[in-house]
């Protein structure tokens, strides 16, 4: 297993030969070395020492390593408008929600990607994630970049924070308290070198009112606010990638004149806020899909009408306003023949999260002993959250995602997990050609250059490396 080091000095001796750092920037001393060992010891150590200087001078060299060997984060942005001026078309992109073995994860899909020459993939967690997988944004990030640099990649890293979502109760009692934490949230992310974020104000369209405008202000008046934040935001020269969503997954589905209400008081919002400022390049919407699926008594997911046609209809009035189209949600537990009809109607982005959760939980290869530990565990620590009629199948099913940061040390160490990666690189690359994405990499490399972008050096490493 990968070396988890427990001190900066014993973090730069574990470098030793690989890289070192002089003054205020790393020099990678053994580039092979560096991917194929120092890379996931830094991983681990980020996510798994108790010493915080560690972790943070763990996150710094990750950072600046990524600048050196070429896979630097990079927003998304430049992609999304040439397709909403029609200078491309024809392929969805994935974006992918790691909860587990975000490390290896990231390396395999990585490798699957580069197989294939494929660029366009996005690598996210959402706002919820963050707290049940035990990853803030800065321990996301890090872990994409090392499986980044350990499979090779030098390209664009498109990393993305998911549903950065408004709590509708919340709100109610407290509108002020409620905004503070996506604002929070969208800093801690850019901070972090996140350069895509979803910004979801869904949650409080108010279908009682009498028009559509007044059913979406709410949302558009959130999601214009948080804009021009993140556009305050952005120090580097890069343009974030922010998505907005009208229709709240799980819910009724979207209609066109719902878009163009929320998307028409978007744009006079972020005008009057911040003149001349870049808006929304991709908006979210409902089309019959949920989170995570419907679970069926007996096990199993239940089978989804989703309307395509609804799909097609909203991203084509997305593109007469300038984004690149419209975002699926909740689509990861579809049935594979259903992938190659996103690119088909258009799609811009699909979302891809329990899909992969599931073939991690239910792989042959995941020990049968630790999935009944999971599972009493669950039934301990996530009662409260068993609902009335359901089965013992259903509740685990539904619950089983929360505790994959109380064990996220022992699956991340799985003695089996080549078997389970592997099946998982294979779902991959079957979805990247369903979406129609291999050989993307060209056109990501032709409208997006990523800007380099050195970080201060924590104070205690750079004490350490001199010493």
């Amino acid at each position: 297993m990968p070396y988890v080091a427990t001190s900066i000095v014993d973090l730069l001796g574990s470098l030793a030969g690989i890289a070192h750092v002089d003054g205020d920037r790393l020099v990678i001393d053994d580039e092979a070395r560096f991917r194929s060992q120092a890379a996931a010891d830094l991983a681990w150590t980020a996510a798994f020492t108790a010493d915080e200087a560690t972790a943070e001078a763990v996150r710094w060299l990750v950072w600046e390593a990524s600048q050196a060997l070429g896979a630097r984060s990079a927003s998304i942005e430049e992609l999304y408008r040439a397709r909403g001026r029609g200078e491309i078309s024809g392929f969805t992109v994935p974006a992918i929600n790691i909860r587990a073995q975000t490390f290896d994860m990231a390396r395999t899909f990585c490798e699957t990607a580069a197989r294939a020459d494929v660029g366009a993939v996005i690598f996210e967690l959402a706002r919820s994630e963050q707290t049940y997988t035990f990853q803030r944004p800065m321990d996301y990030a890090t872990s994409i970049l090392a499986g980044a640099i350990a499979a090779g990649w030098k390209s664009p890293v498109f990393i993305q924070g998911d549903h950065y979502q408004f709590n509708a109760k919340k709100y109610v009692a407290d509108p002020e308290a409620m905004t503070e934490e996506i604002r929070r949230a969208c800093r801690l992310a850019i901070d972090a070198g996140y350069r895509n974020i979803d910004i979801d104000s869904s949650t409080l369209v108010d279908l009682t009112k009498p028009n559509l405008d007044e059913e979406q202000r709410e949302n558009y008046l959130r999601a214009a606010e948080l804009t021009a934040l993140i556009r305050g935001l952005e120090t580097d020269g890069v343009t974030v990638s922010v998505g907005g969503e009208i229709g709240e997954v799980g819910k009724q589905n979207s209609s066109p004149a719902e878009l163009k209400a929320y998307l028409d008081g978007y744009t006079r919002e972020l005008e009057a806020r911040a003149p001349g400022v870049k808006g929304l390049s991709k908006v979210s919407v409902q089309t019959g899909t949920s989170h995570g699926g419907v679970p069926l008594p007996g096990g199993g997911v239940a089978e989804v009408k989703l309307d395509f046609e609804v799909l097609r209809a909203l991203g084509e009035l997305a593109r007469s306003h300038g984004l690149a189209g419209a975002v699926q949600h909740g689509a990861s537990t579809l049935p594979d023949e259903l992938f190659h009809h996103f690119p088909g109607v258009e799609t811009a982005e699909i979302h891809l999260a329990t899909g992969f959760q599931n073939a991690l939980y239910d792989h042959p290869a995941f020990p049968a002993e630790l999935m009944a530990e999971i599972h009493a565990w669950l039934r301990v620590n996530a009662a409260d959250e068993r609902k009335d009629g359901q089965t013992e199948d259903q509740f685990l099913y539904t619950t089983r995602k929360k505790a994959i940061g109380p064990f996220k040390r022992v699956i991340w160490d799985l003695p089996t997990k080549d078997e389970i990666l592997a099946s998982q690189g294979a779902k991959l690359a079957y979805l990247f050609t369903a979406l129609n994405v291999n050989g993307s990499l060209e056109m990501v490399e032709r409208y997006i250059a990523p800007v380099p972008v050195a970080r201060p050096i924590p104070a205690a490493l750079k004490a350490a490396a001199g010493g």
